[in-house]
């Protein structure tokens, strides 16, 4: 008897289900896909999307690589049962990096941002040492390359947000290097022409994780929740995951940069009210809002793939029924709430 899918599995599934976007931009690109950071929070959905939309659009022969460390070992053995081929390589091993195979399109989504603060140095070797080996190793390929809107400074609250021709600041270490990882992918894309799309995302939300899920944890246990970082903007993991692959299409020679996530600017106050009424729980609030936050003008990657599917209303509706029904949380804070970029 084949065991019932696990509520991770049911998680997977949803979001890694392909909208029209996913599957037009992989009728238009040609050649298989790699995806580095397959074992991460976003990478897992990334290559089980590219794999169901290879199958839905009838090119099953068109294959999809997962590069991890797999430090859950579980995860080759998944992967491989939906049709993903797992390597397993540390990313900042020149040899290991040197004998993966070559693709035409590449999604990096390596990195590291939580532990910065208590492992400074590592943070640094996942964002600078291996984005080096990355774009030497498939120099010519065309390549979206996952950042973060923290490289952005706080903007007042009552404008648009920060923009891709924006200048960039140095607010913490996290934040610093990944300033460093997009310098350095830009070098290297510049020197062996390869076509770069800087993916400036913040914050992915899911059922699990996320700064929609942090907040309706805090009013779900009674926690205070705090609104000095009184603004923000998200958008669903799997409308993320399918403009990476649509994203694909606009990398370029020079590199192209690109904010992702959602056109509203939220406020947590509201949102933790919401939540409030649809757990039944009033919201206990600490702190004033601050005039600035870290906000990001998506315009442009709503221009091009218009606006996401799954809307703000629809993800705190099923973030509220899954912690009602006892969900179980990734257990990974955002730290959206953090105001000196340490994490």
């Amino acid at each position: 008897m084949k065991a019932s899918p696990s509520a991770a599995d049911r998680v997977e599934h949803l979001l890694s289900a392909p909208p029209p976007l996913a599957l037009e931009a992989v009728r238009q690109l040609g050649g298989d896909f790699t995806v580095l950071g397959v074992g991460g929070k976003m990478g897992t959905t990334v290559a089980l999307m590219l794999r169901r939309t290879l199958d839905a659009i009838g090119q099953p022969h068109r294959t999809v690589t997962g590069v991890s460390r797999f430090t859950r070992s579980t995860l080759p053995a998944e992967l491989s049962a939906q049709g993903i081929h797992p390597v397993a390589c540390d990313l900042s091993d020149a040899q290991q990096v040197s004998r993966l195979p070559s693709a035409e399109n590449v999604i990096f989504l390596a990195g590291q941002k939580f532990g910065t603060d208590s492992s400074p140095g590592s943070t640094w070797v996942q964002n600078t040492i291996v984005p080096t080996l990355v774009a030497q190793h498939y120099a010519g390929a065309r390549l979206v390359a996952f950042s973060t809107g923290c490289v952005y400074p706080f903007v007042p609250v009552n404008g648009p947000g920060a923009s891709e021709s924006d200048p960039v600041a140095f607010l913490g270490e996290y934040a610093s290097s990944c300033v460093a990882r997009e310098r350095l992918f830009t070098h290297y894309a510049g020197l062996h022409d390869t076509r770069l799309l800087l993916f400036r995302l913040n914050y992915s939300v899911e059922l699990r994780y996320g700064v929609l899920v942090d907040i309706a944890a805090h009013v779900h246990r009674g926690n205070p929740v705090d609104v000095t970082t009184g603004w923000f903007n998200c958008i669903w993991q799997g409308d993320a995951c399918a403009r990476a692959i649509a994203s694909l299409q606009y990398a370029s020679s020079p590199v192209r940069i690109l904010n992702v996530t959602g056109p509203e600017k939220l406020s947590v106050r509201a949102v933790a009210t919401e939540f409030g009424r649809l757990l039944g729980r009033a919201p206990v609030f600490v702190g004033r809002e601050a005039e600035t936050a870290w906000l990001a003008d998506a315009s442009e990657s709503i221009r091009l793939f218009g606006p996401p599917t799954v809307s703000v209303s629809q993800m705190m509706t099923q973030i509220a029924d899954y912690l009602r029904t006892g969900g179980e949380l990734l257990g990974k804070p955002t730290h959206f709430e953090s105001r000196t970029g340490t994490f």
